[in-house]
């Protein structure tokens, strides 16, 4: 009978396509369908950007950086010759170098080791069905609305103006890109082979000592103990990776700006709460143009929104796709620490311009600056995230 589930499975995605199209246009119809692919792919390949963090800060293992960073560099490859040549119709995810980046991003680091997923991997588990994550999910939604709310006045305390490197022309741009991913690639690599003797620690000096080694290996004494041979590169993580650039390329030429998850779910907190009774006709975000129109219109009218319900669907039928996904129930005291986890992720994505997709992936595949200082410290921040995980279990 699993060939009748997988077509009930599809039959519901092409029925959810053609609903969204009828409903609010073929873009936003075809912008449903990426999310679907967007969450097949991530359930699909188990391609989770915290757990590729987790996985290098706990044995060392650089395969989930490895595939990021090869994710960055196809995405911007395909990406930043088109955004060039648009004459502006095309954006890339640019942003300040504020003060509320260097906050937003260690906080998020942090609290996603702690959720167990960041803005796309809390969507496409909760669609997989982990009670984790569905726990996360409402936190997260209203966190990102608190975060938008506030995040006028974060802006305000200062900082940097954004540095985009297309300024530059999209050669030298996709150039520094690319040797930037190589080097944070090498850099793990090496810190893994040199670390794996070490395996045990992931306090945040040891961590910083193997990538310092690793990044300066002509400076810093090498590791001192042998390193197990590496196992290769799961097809599942390279796989992932370049089907994830394509469909990044397909969302931008369809939505004309990259792929985000944060705004769509600040857009679901901030109509609820609207529905409450909460007035935001004076909200310094939301009162304004374009968020204030966004709460008028219908969800499926938001860019944002209709492809993080695709994701979550694409996400059920991959998790489904062999039959029923089992799940073990976390504890209650997991199941808080997640909630609150949930709450300063989506607060803190506002404050740094987006989570792992929309300032991460995003920026530095648009050639921003703000991309790396995001991936910098959100990295030092899942260090003591991991930390704080190991204490509370799970």
């Amino acid at each position: 009978m699993r060939w009748l589930n997988r077509t009930f499975l599809i039959s519901g995605g092409l029925a959810g396509v053609l609903a969204v199209t009828l409903a609010a246009g073929v873009r936003q119809g075809l912008l449903a369908l990426l999310g679907i692919g967007f969450g097949a792919v991530l359930q699909g390949a188990r391609f989770g950007f915290t757990t590729g963090w987790r996985d290098f800060i706990e044995r060392r293992d650089p395969q989930g950086l490895w595939a990021q960073m090869l994710l960055m560099v196809l995405a911007a490859v395909f990406t930043l010759p088109l955004i060039a040549g648009s004459g502006g119709e095309l954006v890339g995810a640019v942003a300040p170098l504020t003060i509320s980046l260097v906050l937003g991003a260690f906080l998020f680091g942090a609290a996603m080791q702690l959720a167990d997923g960041c803005g796309s991997g809390t969507l496409y588990k909760a669609g997989a069905g982990s009670p984790l994550s569905f726990v996360v999910l409402p936190t997260f939604a209203f966190g990102s609305f608190l975060g938008a709310s506030h995040q006028p006045a974060w802006i305000a305390l200062g900082g940097l103006p954004a540095v985009d490197l297309l300024a530059f022309g999209w050669p030298t741009a996709l150039t520094l890109t690319v040797a930037a991913c190589a080097l944070v690639a090498l850099a793990a690599g090496r810190a893994a082979r040199g670390g794996r003797a070490r395996v045990a620690s992931s306090a945040p000096q040891a961590v910083a000592r193997d990538l310092v080694r690793a990044g300066t290996a002509s400076f810093v004494a090498a590791a001192p103990a042998a390193a197990p041979a590496m196992r290769g590169w799961a097809r599942r993580w390279w796989l992932g990776a370049a089907l994830l650039a394509v469909l990044y390329l397909l969302h931008l030429l369809v939505a004309g700006q990259p792929w985000g998850i944060v705004y769509g779910m600040g857009v679901w907190g901030a109509k609820l709460v609207g529905a409450l009774g909460w007035d935001l006709s004076g909200d310094a975000f939301w009162g304004v143009a374009p968020h204030a129109q966004r709460l008028v219109e219908p969800v499926l009218a938001d860019v944002t929104s209709v492809t993080n319900i695709g994701l979550i669907y694409g996400a059920i039928a991959a998790s489904r796709w062999n039959g029923p996904a089992e799940f073990n129930l976390p504890s209650g005291r997991r199941l808080a620490a997640a909630a609150i986890a949930g709450l300063v992720m989506g607060y803190s994505a506002r404050m740094a311009f987006g989570c792992n997709v929309g300032a991460y992936l995003g920026g530095i595949a648009s050639a921003s600056l703000h991309g790396w200082v995001w991936f910098a410290l959100a990295f030092a921040g899942s260090i003591f995230g991991v930390r704080i995980r190991r204490r509370i279990g799970g």
